[in-house]
């Protein structure tokens, strides 16, 4: 909490509340220097690879690495905890290392990732779908933010050459475990009365943008009969994706954003965007979902004198984390509960790799994404101390 607080001004958001800190801007890039003076205070070997990752090395990098982190961008108007803990706790598991006598006896390391919200380049976890060779170095140099700069313009500007983006086979071969910490973002662990948890699967999810085109016109002069107005078409998707979901138990479906084109309050909108964020345990389900939503908006759409198209962003499959890591990890820190995450994550996409695994610290509010998410003090040095003691076993040598 202590390392917490030192960037708690970092990237405040007045007019929305919480944080914003997407990848690159002056926040977090405050936020990057600022772990890695943290880290070379610790006498960490600090390094920037060609996909924008920080590695924090405890001694000199090798084989047979273990790898903890997370990462310090986030979603507009999020919570301070999500993403900077993994990173504060991984730090203070070394400290607790130390202050122990504890030495690893393999190569250890804390990442950061950047990029792991989406939030400013539209897909989730740039940094480790890169590193894993998840998404391909021109789908994601071609990504644009809001103001139209690609991705490749941005980590250029900051010192990252976009041509060497992409899969780092050789780094993961080096890896042999990953084990990420984060706050949790539900009510799991509240409701199980838990401070501490072993992640045992992601929610398979995605993000699909859906534009409705229709005819701009005046707002005073266009009688509602002769109007084809897609934001009309658009706002019925929405209600028509909540049921729809609602139809699937265990379904999450979102629609978090929305853009009017060109957005005049006195203009019936020409085009409409909206994106949705669909997730499900079965990836089968999560599919129909999407399937379904559009061809009802393109009937929709069709029935207000419009055009609906959808378009895959970013699609994530169920994934199951590493049993015997998970085994591993309940066996040091004792029975605690195994939880399932609606939430992405790079221990996500790195699962498709490497052996990887989650810890989760519990969340008294049970919110997350916006300024409520809390943790308490107590369970924050817990789940430090549940990190340096999976660390201290996983990277004791044989014998």
């Amino acid at each position: 909490m202590a390392l917490l607080g030192q960037i708690a001004e970092l990237g405040r958001d007045e007019r929305r509340g919480g944080y914003s800190r997407p990848v690159h801007s002056a926040a977090e890039n405050e936020l990057r220097e600022w772990f890695v003076a943290a880290a070379e205070q610790r006498g960490l070997l600090v390094e920037r690879d060609r996909n924008g990752i920080l590695w924090a090395w405890w001694g000199q990098p090798g084989p047979d690495a273990v790898v903890t982190g997370s990462h310090l961008d986030s979603v507009p108007g999020g919570g301070a905890f999500d993403g900077p803990l993994g990173v504060a706790s991984a730090l203070s598991a070394i400290d607790l290392m130390r202050q122990r006598g504890q030495q690893p006896g393999r190569p250890l390391a804390v990442a950061v990732f950047p990029e792991e919200e989406g939030s400013r380049f539209g897909v989730a976890c740039i940094g480790s779908r890169l590193l894993s060779g998840a998404i391909s170095p021109d789908k994601a140099r071609s990504l644009t933010d809001a103001d139209g700069n690609t991705l490749a313009d941005v980590y250029r500007a900051n010192g990252i050459a976009p041509e060497h983006l992409g899969e780092d086979g050789g780094r993961l071969a080096g890896i042999r475990q990953f084990v990420e910490l984060h706050i949790e973002q539900g009510r799991g662990q509240v409701d199980l009365g838990a401070p501490v948890a072993v992640g045992g699967s992601i929610l398979g999810h995605g993000r699909w943008k859906l534009a409705f085109r229709g005819q701009g016109n005046h707002a005073g002069t266009t009688l509602m009969a002769d109007r084809a107005d897609p934001m009309v078409a658009a706002a019925q998707a929405v209600v028509e994706l909540r049921r729809i979901a609602a139809g699937r138990p265990g379904a999450r479906a979102t629609v978090g954003r929305l853009t009017p084109i060109p957005g005049g309050t006195n203009v019936i909108a020409s085009q409409v965007d909206l994106w949705l964020d669909v997730r499900h345990r079965q990836d089968a389900v999560t599919a129909s979902i999407v399937e379904d939503l559009h061809a009802a908006a393109v009937a929709i759409a069709a029935a207000e004198g419009c055009t609906a198209t959808l378009t895959e962003e970013s699609l994530s499959p169920t994934v199951h984390f590493d049993a015997g890591l998970a085994t591993e990890l309940r066996t040091v820190l004792g029975d605690v509960p195994v939880l399932e995450s609606g939430a992405g994550h790079d221990a996500g996409v790195l699962a498709a790799r490497i052996p990887t695994a989650m810890l989760f610290v519990r969340n008294p509010t049970g919110v997350s994404h916006a300024p409520q998410e809390d943790i308490e003090a107590a369970d924050a040095g817990a789940g430090a101390v549940a990190l340096a003691d999976v660390l201290a076993h996983l990277t004791r040598t044989a014998g």
